[in-house]
């Protein structure tokens, strides 16, 4: 028989690693603290303190301090608004049930269309409210509405601040040190991208790693965000940090051109590809100058002046490579901040990257928490059900924790399994050990390692991470440990079975109500992106190129986790087009002022995109039509015996490889036509 299993080095403690059982112990130790605090203070329900100190369990500094601003700002904003619903309210059911929902309602909105603390804060806000208002509908003082909202906030604080003095006593691994080295891996990935597309065969995998290289990209921005919360030299920095990510999603943009004019580049050089590869070796180095670079760039100058592609293909690809020795130059800055002074790393002031939501969807999930909750209070309110306060607390927790998630079913679910485990092992737990002990430290001296023991398992069983995760958050309303202790059947199986209850509600709401397919998001992202980009062809647009740049990559972005491979690939290829063409735009716009016929032919370049593009889709006869114009200017300027004319005709003809790619294009509005009938094409 094989006992290996029961070696300490094959046991769960024995494979945790130092940072692993620092950070169990650190949130471990919160907990009991934030519990032993709330006790000392005599709240009434101190155990909301344990579950607040598991809630702003975070591994770094930065993530803490983020999460407890948004959290504090949230629970101080929705005990506000219980005090104010529940106090004016209260004698009438009806009223105080629209006005709960309406709050409700509004948070999830709001939380919808941001991100970040924003997001978070509001989501608590909606929920810190429930908690509140549900609990004083047998209240008839108005003052004692106000000290249980003040208990609730006081005992959030008291985690929130449990959990920032054990971050101090057992530090984590540096924000500033995770997101350089994030930063540094996304720089040398990007040529590894390049590498990537700048083959001639389309395959699957450059899909996926174009949408892989945008959501790091853009998950960088998270960590960013999180370092700005932790050290003062990083907030010095953050302006630099933050035009480094455009920066990279600029690369991005020059990767996906230079591959477009590659595909239509009838006569590539002999040698491009060897070129190619010895220009992204010697990028790799961090050492590299600009001068050899430029020896290796003339090994595929161009001879012919009249060759225009050429010319727009080596200029495209000269920029690309000294906009990635910039990014590397401003990186090594950044990096040995310690030696260089802050004042002396320059780069431009640039805006954050774009969170623009959908505002629809948004709206639509409101919607659905107000129903929920309108239905719940109503049924409450018919049977006079003695549990109906924790039931419609959980069911507003779900339908506001879950709405902007990607699967919100799937969320449903796996909180409705942790909550029927929690029920059973925490009777076991309360009615078995609990009620049998009577001394506080004699309680903690098991709780630590039970708390310690889970947070192991969250960190190691990667695959059971949530599940863990949310049986630690809402173990400590399962407990219920009070001050004095209280032992009551009845009343412990009525609010265990409404929570599953509530829960379980909101999970039917978002299967009736259900979120929008990832068919109807893509159509009204690729609506969004057409209209945006006819907004950059205007006189004066209202989003610069890095805006509007970033936005498309956040845009793309959000059907990330999709399931729908059709609508996956024609949202990034939409966005991808849209992108490189508006770059065009911008290029024609600073490439000459002065008057002369030249810039008439600009305009006229222009004035084609024009006609192409409307909010409903692409018109095949004017594209076409576009595209032989368009052609026909770049044959005649690389004719012309201005230097500055070929030049003109190399970004026509970048603008005619873009443009092409939609003459394949399937209307998105017409793919639920099913995969046995062919979609028409677009008019």
């Amino acid at each position: 028989m094989n006992l290996s299993w029961l070696e300490w080095k094959n046991t769960l403690w024995g494979k945790a690693t130092a940072a692993q059982w620092r950070y169990a112990l650190r949130n471990s130790i919160a907990m009991c603290l934030a519990l032993w605090i709330a006790f000392v203070l005599e709240l009434d329900e101190p155990y909301w303190a344990l579950t607040s100190a598991a809630v702003v369990s975070f591994p770094t500094v930065g993530g803490v301090i983020s999460k407890s601003i948004g959290r504090v700002f949230g629970s101080l904003l929705g005990a506000s608004a219980a005090v104010l619903i529940a106090g004016h309210c209260l004698n009438d059911p009806w009223l105080f049930t629209l006005f709960i929902a309406a709050w409700l309602g509004l948070c999830t909105y709001v939380s919808n269309l941001y991100q970040n603390n924003v997001s978070y804060a509001f989501a608590l806000a909606g929920y810190t409210a429930a908690i509140i208002a549900f609990s004083t509908v047998n209240v008839t003082d108005t003052g004692t509405i106000f000290d249980i909202a003040q208990a609730r906030v006081c005992e959030v604080i008291t985690g929130i601040l449990c959990g920032a003095f054990m971050m101090m006593v057992l530090p984590s691994t540096s924000d500033g040190d995770a997101l350089l080295t994030s930063l540094r891996k996304m720089h040398v990935q990007l040529l590894e991208h390049a590498q990537l597309l700048w083959r001639s065969e389309v395959t699957q995998q450059i899909r996926v790693s174009h949408e892989g290289v945008i959501n790091q990209i853009l998950t960088l921005n998270l960590l960013r965000i999180q370092a700005f919360w932790s050290h003062y030299r990083l907030r010095q920095q953050n302006n630099l940090l933050n035009y480094l990510l455009h920066q990279q999603l600029r690369l991005t943009s020059y990767i996906s051109s230079l591959r477009r004019m590659m595909l239509n580049w009838p006569t590539p050089p002999e040698n491009l590809n060897q070129v190619l590869a010895t220009l992204l070796e010697q990028l790799r180095t961090p050492e590299m100058t600009q001068y050899q670079l430029a020896k290796t760039l003339t090994l595929i100058r161009p001879q012919d002046p009249a060759d225009y592609r050429h010319i727009a293909f080596w200029q495209r690809l000269r920029d690309f490579c000294w906009l990635y020795l910039r990014t590397e130059r401003l990186l090594q800055q950044v990096e040995n901040a310690n030696l260089v002074a802050v004042e002396q790393i320059r780069a431009p002031k640039v805006s954050r990257l774009t969170r623009h939501a959908d505002s629809y969807e948004a709206a639509y999930s409101g919607f659905r928490t107000f129903i929920c909750i309108v239905i719940a209070c109503a049924y409450w309110i018919n049977t006079q059900w003695d549990s109906g306060a924790a039931g419609v607390t959980l069911a507003a927790i779900g339908c506001v924790l879950y709405s902007s998630t990607a699967s919100p079913i799937n969320s449903i679910t796996l909180l409705t399994k942790s909550l029927i485990l929690l029920f059973i092992s925490c009777y076991i737990l309360k009615f078995g050990l609990m009620v049998q002990i009577n001394d506080f430290w004699l309680f903690c001296a098991f709780l630590l390692p039970m708390l310690t023991t889970m947070q192991l398992c969250k960190l190691q069983l990667k695959r059971y991470a949530a599940l863990w995760g949310q049986l630690i958050v809402f173990g400590g309303s399962f407990l219920a440990v009070t001050n004095p202790p209280t032992y009551d059947y009845q009343s412990f199986i009525n609010d265990g079975l409404a929570k599953i209850a509530g829960i379980m509600l909101a999970g039917i709401a978002f299967q009736v109500l259900r979120p929008s397919s990832d068919q109807r998001k893509s159509r009204r992202l690729i609506r969004a992106l057409r209209r945006d980009f006819i907004d950059q062809l205007s006189r004066r647009p209202q989003l610069s190129h890095l805006q509007f740049e970033s936005l498309i990559y956040y845009r793309v972005n959000l059907l990330n986790q999709s399931q729908d491979q059709v609508s996956r690939t024609w949202l990034l290829r939409w966005g991808v087009v849209l992108l490189n063409c508006s770059h065009i735009v911008w290029q024609l716009r600073e490439w000459e002022t002065r008057s002369n016929p030249l810039s008439k032919v600009r305009d006229i370049c222009i004035h084609c995109l024009k006609g192409i593009m409307t909010e409903r889709g692409v018109s095949h006869p004017r594209l076409e039509a576009s595209l032989t114009e368009l052609q026909r200017i770049s044959e005649a300027l690389a004719r012309h015996p201005d230097a500055s004319a070929r030049q003109l005709a190399g970004v026509i003809w970048r603008l005619y490889c873009s443009l092409s790619q939609l003459q394949s294009a399937i209307n998105i509005e017409d793919v639920a036509a099913g995969p046995c009938e062919p979609a028409p094409k677009p008019a």
